[in-house]
């Protein structure tokens, strides 16, 4: 089988389907996309809504809770309490299948007959931390989001089995840490970047092993270095003291001087570790794994991303979670011994042969149903016998291509196409879209996305912008109290980022800041976010040539070629930084 080119309904662009992708399109009989793979990726996260929640009733209990849905939308809305109690049967909204319209208005109309879940988090394995999303397993943690297994976190994304860390992206095991992207197994890091078993580490990129170093970059296994250079034990501190002495002002010197030496330093063309025939970034312990981002323990996958939780096997435009799946594919959030799940969303739990469905667990040959449980042979949440569904479904599938939904540009839908963005729950700008592929309210309407302008939050200041001290220790308790204006708001950045105005500081985010000699920020948490995030690689590869001289080696990689970083392959890097 050679491979093709196709043009992508989307952004118009040419992409090529290589002969493994139509060798798995043909294992798990589906069409081909007609999407790119960019574009199938966005089309994706557009469904998922992280960090952006607000405060409803639920529509069975009463009670307020965090919502990832707003009420104005039409959707019955129910806390993870009642959602998950046997107070309601998903099975009486059912829904006949109408062939004379498409399948994905009939869907769109099932998701606001059917009661949804406030915000997705596994709420037995949660102790105080209410104010979390798409989570498990957590004590004591605030305003975290995609994390697990994590204690006294506050404040970040992608935290596994963290304990006392605060403003995280991407980091695994590290405690006492804070403002961080990517680091694994650290104790008391801070303000770094892409770091490994290392400790008592400040403003750094990219060490191993390494202890009592601060403003290094590429250090392997060293002790007491200052801007890569090494130091006596008893001199290490007083230069330290010298450096940084937790003045807020100089946290932007720091991160200006070790930059300097950061891109004076070969940077290897990717980030991974233990990995074998992999093509993507960020990809650990894993094998046959192409153009993918955010990988642990995968196999033989392609286009996939945040498979954060091994092991995942034979899976193509995957995006989040892992633990046990196989053959899953154009799928946000599938996980624990889910196989062949085809066109959904947040599928969990044993589910088997699954296809445009929406927040379904433990559940076997169903096709788009929504908020299903323990059932099997469904169709738009109505039971029938496995004869029955048998032969409905070739029919369905002949009705999607027949009667194709097309959405308000003109993109055609049929049997093989995730979830028309039409149809989505959440404007573009609050879904993890916009932290991957960042655009502009214009744009964005142009695309047909929908897009919801940050709002005055009415709130009433009592810090006016950047008035706080710069010093930690000049800080009195009653900050707790105070309401802080972001120094971002008002800009045109903040409406990218969707800047919340004002923020407060909680108790224990005190503490650790006195604890570690830390300033208190001057911009709210999204804004942070948005911060650290830019500090991580995107997702888009390039084709580069190593950059060392006399080396013809070439490979794919996420640093963009216009970008200043020194590349370089894995041989030459090897031999430069190890």
């Amino acid at each position: 089988m050679h491979s093709e080119t196709k043009n992508c309904q989307n952004c118009k662009k040419d992409f090529i389907i290589e002969p493994d992708d139509f060798n798995f399109y043909e294992k798990i009989k589906v069409p081909p996309p007609t999407f790119c793979p960019n574009c199938r990726l966005i089309r994706r996260l557009i469904w998922r809504n992280d960090r952006y929640l607000s405060k409803v009733n639920c529509d069975l209990c009463g009670n307020s809770t965090l919502s990832t849905f707003r009420k104005d939308n039409g959707y019955i809305i129910y806390c993870s309490n009642c959602y998950r109690s046997d107070d309601w049967d998903p099975l009486y909204y059912e829904m006949n299948y109408d062939f004379s319209i498409s399948f994905f208005i009939q869907f769109a109309e099932l998701m606001k007959r059917v009661p949804i879940r406030a915000i997705s988090v596994n709420y037995t394995t949660l102790v105080n931390s209410d104010y979390t999303n798409l989570v498990s397993n957590l004590k004591n943690c605030y305003l975290i989001y995609n994390s697990d297994y994590s204690e006294n976190c506050i404040y970040g994304s992608e935290i596994e089995n963290c304990k006392d860390c605060i403003d995280n992206t991407m980091i695994d095991g590290c405690d006492q840490s804070y403002g961080n992207i990517n680091c694994k197994k650290c104790y008391k890091i801070f303000f770094s970047t892409d770091c490994i078993e290392s400790s008592d580490i400040w403003f750094s990129y990219d060490l191993i092993g390494c202890m009592n170093c601060f403003g290094c970059t590429g250090l392997r296994n060293k002790n007491y270095h200052i801007f890569n250079k090494p130091y006596l034990k008893e001199d290490y501190q007083e230069k330290i003291k010298e450096l940084f002495d937790g003045d807020y002002n100089k946290i932007a010197e720091m991160e200006s001087g070790v930059k300097e030496i950061y891109l004076k330093t070969p940077q290897r063309y990717v980030h991974g570790k233990q990995n074998i025939n992999t093509t993507g970034d960020y990809i650990y312990n894993s094998k046959d794994v192409k153009n993918s981002y955010i990988v642990n323990g995968a196999q033989n996958c392609k286009y996939s991303m945040w498979l954060m939780i091994p092991t995942a096997k034979d899976c193509w435009d995957y995006t989040e979670y892992g633990k046990n799946v196989d053959q899953i594919y154009e799928t946000l959030t599938a996980s624990n011994n889910t196989s062949n799940v085809k066109f959904s969303n947040i599928i969990s739990t044993n589910s088997i042969n699954v296809e445009y469905s929406r927040s379904c667990r433990d559940v076997q040959n169903i096709f788009g149903c929504n908020g299903l449980s323990k059932k099997q042979y469904c169709i738009l949440n109505k039971q029938y016998t496995k004869e029955e569904y048998e032969i409905l479904i070739p029919k369905i599938k002949k009705h999607m291509d027949e009667i194709p939904y097309i959405d308000s540009k003109g993109r055609v839908y049929k049997y093989g196409e995730f979830f028309p963005t039409d149809i989505a729950p959440y404007a573009y700008n609050q879904t993890n879209a916009q932290e991957f592929f960042p655009i502009k309210k214009q744009d964005a309407e142009k695309l047909g996305y929908h897009w919801q302008d940050v709002a005055d939050k009415n709130y009433v200041s009592t810090v006016p912008k950047g008035n706080l001290p710069n010093f930690i220790n000049e800080v009195r308790d009653s900050i707790i109290n105070e309401i802080i204006e972001c120094i971002e708001w008002g800009n045109e950045k903040s409406k990218i980022q969707n800047c919340t105005k004002a923020f407060r500081v909680i108790t224990s985010e005190l503490a650790f800041y006195r604890r570690h000699n830390i300033p208190l920020p001057r911009k709210c948490p999204n804004c942070r976010h948005y911060d650290r995030i830019k500090k991580r690689n995107s997702i888009t590869l390039y084709h580069r040539k190593c950059m060392k001289k006399g080396c013809e080696n070439e490979f794919e990689s996420s640093y963009a070629p216009e970008r200043p970083e020194i590349v370089y392959c894995e041989h030459c890097y090897q031999q430069e930084v190890y």
